[in-house]
């Protein structure tokens, strides 16, 4: 019996033995199917995020997309609406060899003109209008048309007004007139004749231009009384025009940066963005110019979405750099300091 006894206890302890085995191989399978369901739960969570990240890239890329096709059918509407027009009519005006500004801000060639009458032919208003991207800082350079200048033409340089340029060789000519007696290059160029302006105010102020008149006055029918007032765009455009006073040309081209000023501040206030892309369309539709589509969007959402500056202002010749002079193939003129007015606007666009 106590054989059997060692014998059974021999075997209880081998029992035991593998019993423990047991154990230890249970726990040791306990443990790996612990880990192997714990694992899955950290990939899951690192893969919740990029597919959220998904999730909101694909948000923006729709959101964008639908900008993009609301902007086009704004401009495309607004630019169709003028194609219908049978009054919007424009001549071919030729080349225009535009030239980059060697800082990176843009000069444009603005050009009134009146198809009608002792102005027929000739540029009624000069200006460059001059945008910086850096600073966000608009400003505008009025010409006087009467300003006796060398014109480069192609049977040699003669001397005579500036608006005379316009009706020898279209922009182009003006172009070369200005880089030859100022120094200052213009990359595009926009004609707006009289016709066309009162329908791009009315479109970029619709609800009127907002203007304090100088005074009385009376152009051509059109009655505008001093003081504030909304202004329409045919009376806008008679208000710019007015030339019969004292002043003359120097009291209308004040007149004409007062309404551009209007126009720059309401017309591209940021509470008007939805309409720009119809408004840009109905512009460029009612303007002769080689200003690309790209531009108006870049520069104009630049200005617009930025801490807004007043439109600054110089008129050329400037102060004390003229007088008054008189040829019998130009009639009366400014005789001017062409150097010193080169450099008031070199220092103009670069303060």
């Amino acid at each position: 019996m106590a054989d059997m006894t060692r014998m059974d206890r021999r075997r209880q302890e081998e029992q035991e033995k593998e019993a423990k085995k047991k154990q230890t191989n249970d726990k040791k399978q306990q443990v790996i199917p612990n880990k192997t369901t714990a694992e899955p739960t950290m990939p899951k969570g690192k893969k919740n995020k990029p597919k959220k990240k998904r999730k909101k890239k694909r948000l923006i890329v729709w959101i964008l997309l639908i900008l993009i096709g609301l902007t086009a059918f704004g401009y495309m509407k607004g630019l169709m609406s003028t194609k219908f027009d049978k009054n919007n009519k424009q001549a071919d005006v030729g080349h225009f060899s535009g030239e980059k500004s060697g800082d990176g801000s843009t000069n444009i060639l603005l050009l009134g003109s009146d198809s009608r009458g002792e102005d027929q032919g000739r540029s009624d208003s000069i200006m460059i209008a001059h945008y910086d991207n850096k600073t966000k800082q608009p400003k505008l350079v009025s010409i006087m048309r009467d300003t006796f200048v060398t014109i480069p033409t192609d049977s040699g340089p003669e001397n005579n007004k500036i608006n005379a340029a316009y009706s020898y060789g279209g922009p182009e000519l003006v172009r070369k007139t200005i880089k030859d007696n100022f120094g200052i290059p213009i990359q595009y160029y926009a004609i707006v004749n009289f016709e066309s302006f009162p329908k791009i105010v009315d479109t970029l102020a619709p609800s009127g231009l907002k203007i304090d008149a100088e005074k009385d006055l009376e152009v051509e029918g059109t009655v505008i009384k001093k003081g504030p007032q909304k202004m329409s765009g045919e009376e806008a455009l008679q208000y710019a025009r007015f030339r019969k006073d004292a002043e003359s040309d120097f009291g209308r081209v004040r007149r004409q940066q007062q309404v551009m000023s209007a126009l720059l501040q309401q017309g591209l206030n940021p509470l008007n963005a939805w309409r720009f892309p119809e408004a840009v369309g109905k512009v460029q539709g009612y303007t002769q110019t080689d200003i690309p589509f790209g531009f108006y969007p870049k520069s104009g959402m630049s200005y617009l979405f930025s801490k807004h500056k007043p439109l600054e202002i110089l008129t050329v010749p400037v102060e004390g750099t003229w007088s008054d002079g008189y040829y019998d193939h130009a009639g009366s003129v400014l005789e001017i300091d062409t150097q010193a007015n080169g450099q008031a606007i070199k220092n103009f666009f670069n303060k």
